[in-house]
């Protein structure tokens, strides 16, 4: 159910609760004035009573049949007189009472006491005076005392003369008009209260109704066609994040800080570096590499790899990326499709919903988190821009004026404002002229040092690094820099990375390089104010060469200044510090089930997590703990490390000042 029907729902239950309470205080208050208007039941008696002895006069007294009031007037025809008595003929042995008495004889012919027969003058009543009364045998009974209670009777209404002409007093019942005038108006309050609460009965039905109508079972058609709504998936897929977050925070919430103060470390405290997790989604993940991983600059927990084709799924997008939460485990914060492989992927430090992504077609793609699965903006496929994989790029400027730099393996560099990717801002060529068959420089990688925009350094197939500008400058025009030639590796350079501008001492002219060839190389970049005019070969001021398989890729440490981690083809993560030893890294780890690491990314908080993409899909997080955290005397440390190595005159097997010419060819 929608959120609109529901808050109607809730409208409509509110009203009826109102419509409810509202004719309970109107019954309240009228029940409230009833009680207070009618009179008590004792009252209500006692004028009752009062107005029935006004009509019909006080209770009589029941007594003998010599009572005068209810004894009728001589007057009316058949009545015996006032105070006579009635003769009947006497029997044997019979009382006034009609009953036999025990002293009586039975013979005896004396008529009880009473009982004298007295003849009637009067003509009206000779019947009945004189009638025969035939004696019965009367059993003899035995005397016993006994309590008799009356039941009241009803009383007989006897209408006389005296009852007839009987004054009552009445008192006047004309209303007055302030008593009419009120009467009305109860009536007609009356009158609207009933229609008031009949209407509202008919609309707390109405509503009823309609909310039992809202909140009826759902049929299948209509739980389908919710269930597919693109607003329910979308509720769903927020609120389940949200719950997942919750569900994979490893905080101990019950942990009593009281117990357990003596007890020493954990059992990882001396292996240093310690896996944190690894992410991995069968759907996306499945028969596809990692191919770049970076990190979020604004949100530290925040993560991004890009993946390239599988094979096994043809109607799966060719390229992926995937942005990894450390609080969301099972799947990833977001995913975005390409239509190829996905070789580089770069978070933007100035827009931290923008991602950037090269492709193997040579399309430079934009996403945004807060749109859907597809680019918002994608370069031309054109020779206006990249037609060769872009493996490399990098964002440069500041906040208000920034870059991004992009290089392919056709030597083409091009940069590109990241709100117009239709054609790049500018182009360059980067071409060199002692190459037998083509002049063009097959670009692998590709670096800025931290205080340059214009001028950066590539490296090549061929296997040697070229520096390069972007814009003539004084001395030297802008393209590829031919006479400085830094060569040291035998095979393609897979990595290149300048040394961080931190701390004290300024090494940022130092940079690392990686290379099929199984080493890693230290290089010191030749000073930009003393360009050379021929042709001269830099080599490198040292080169570890402990590496058992190919070395994909090497970083230095963004705040050790000692420390550099690299990732090779077996499986290692290798940690490096120069002050402690520069034959054997620090730390040597195996990563996941041994297959090959392709990438590796410090990340931009402090440095204490690297994220390592891996060639199976999964992209695995290690915190390095308190090796991150340089001391003071680390930049003294690192700048007697690197003058022993330049003035040692024999820079791990690289003659120094040799002065051999450049081959050309690859």
């Amino acid at each position: 159910m929608s959120e609109r029907r529901r808050a109607e729902i809730e409208e409509k239950r509110a009203k009826l609760a109102e419509l409810r309470k509202a004719r309970a205080d109107r019954q309240k208050a009228e029940n409230e004035r009833r009680a207070d208007l009618s009179p008590s039941n004792a009252a209500v008696k006692r004028d009752v009573s009062r107005i029935v002895e006004d009509l019909i006069g006080p209770e009589p007294i029941r007594g003998g049949l010599d009572s005068g009031d209810l004894t009728p007037s001589s007057s009316i025809p058949g009545t015996p007189a006032l105070g006579r008595t009635i003769g009947l003929p006497s029997q044997p042995g019979l009382s006034g009472s009609g009953r036999v008495s025990r002293q009586s004889d039975l013979s005896s012919d004396r008529v009880g006491t009473g009982t004298t027969l007295a003849k009637s003058t009067n003509s009206g009543t000779d019947d009945v005076i004189e009638r025969t009364i035939s004696p019965r045998y009367i059993p003899d009974f035995v005397d016993h005392e006994q309590k008799v209670f009356e039941f009241p009777q009803k009383e007989r209404v006897i209408y006389h003369k005296e009852v007839q002409t009987t004054e009552v007093e009445t008192e006047d019942v004309r209303e007055t008009e302030a008593e009419i005038r009120q009467r009305i108006y109860q009536e007609q309050i009356d009158i609207e209260r009933v229609a008031r609460d009949k209407e509202l009965e008919e609309e707390s039905v109405k509503l009823e109704q309609e909310i039992e109508q809202e909140i009826r079972e759902l049929s299948e058609e209509e739980r389908a066609s919710i269930l597919s709504a693109p607003e329910f998936l979308e509720f769903v897929e927020q609120s389940s994040k949200i719950l997942q977050r919750a569900l994979n925070d490893d905080y101990d919430y019950i942990r009593d800080y009281t117990i357990g103060t003596e007890s020493g470390g954990d059992d990882s405290e001396g292996k240093r570096v310690k896996r944190v997790c690894e992410f991995f989604d069968e759907r996306y993940g499945k028969n596809r590499s990692i191919t770049d991983v970076d990190w979020s600059p604004k949100y530290p927990e925040l993560s991004v790899a890009s993946y390239n084709k599988n094979a096994a799924a043809l109607n799966e997008p060719d390229g992926i990326v995937a942005i990894w939460n450390l609080h969301l485990l099972e799947r990833p914060e977001f995913v975005f499709h390409s239509q190829s492989d996905v070789l580089s992927v770069k978070f933007s430090p100035f827009h931290s919903n923008l991602v950037f992504g090269g492709t193997y077609s040579g399309q430079i793609l934009l996403w945004d988190t807060r749109s859907k699965h597809l680019p918002v903006l994608k370069t031309p496929l054109s020779a206006a821009g990249h037609t060769h994989p872009v493996y490399a790029m990098q964002m440069v400027g500041t906040q208000n004026a920034h870059n991004l730099i992009t290089s392919s393996t056709d030597g083409t560099v091009c940069s590109w404002l990241v709100d117009m990717l239709a054609q790049p801002q500018e182009t360059l060529e980067l071409i060199h002229a002692g190459h037998n068959k083509t002049g063009e420089v097959a670009i692998t990688t590709l670096d800025f040092p931290d205080n340059e925009t214009t001028t950066f350094w590539v490296g090549t197939e061929e296997g040697n690094v070229y520096q390069a500008n972007r814009y003539d400058r004084a001395g030297a025009k802008a393209g590829l820099n031919q006479y400085d030639v830094y060569k040291g590796h035998s095979g393609p350079v897979m990595g290149l990375h300048f040394h961080p501008l931190v701390g004290p001492v300024d090494f940022s002219d130092l940079f690392l390089t990686c290379s099929v060839d199984w080493t890693v190389k230290l290089w010191r970049a030749k000073s930009l104010a003393k360009p050379s005019t021929s042709a001269h070969i830099v080599p490198p001021i040292y080169s570890f060469d402990e590496a058992d398989d190919y070395v994909y890729d090497v970083k230095w440490h963004p705040a050790h200044p000692a420390m550099f981690g690299t990732v090779d083809g077996s499986g290692k993560f290798d940690l490096w510090n120069l002050n402690t030893d520069t034959e054997v890294p620090a730390v040597s780890t195996n990563v996941g089930s041994g297959r090959a690491i392709n990438k590796l990314q410090w990340d931009c908080k402090d440095g204490r997590r690297a994220a390592l993409g891996g060639s199976d899909g999964k992209l695995y997080i290690f915190d390095i703990g308190d090796m991150a955290i340089p001391r003071e005397s680390e930049w003294t440390d690192m700048q007697k490390t690197v003058s022993g190595i330049v003035g040692g005159g024999q820079t791990n097997g690289v003659a120094d000042g040799e002065t051999t010419r450049i081959i050309a060819g690859r």
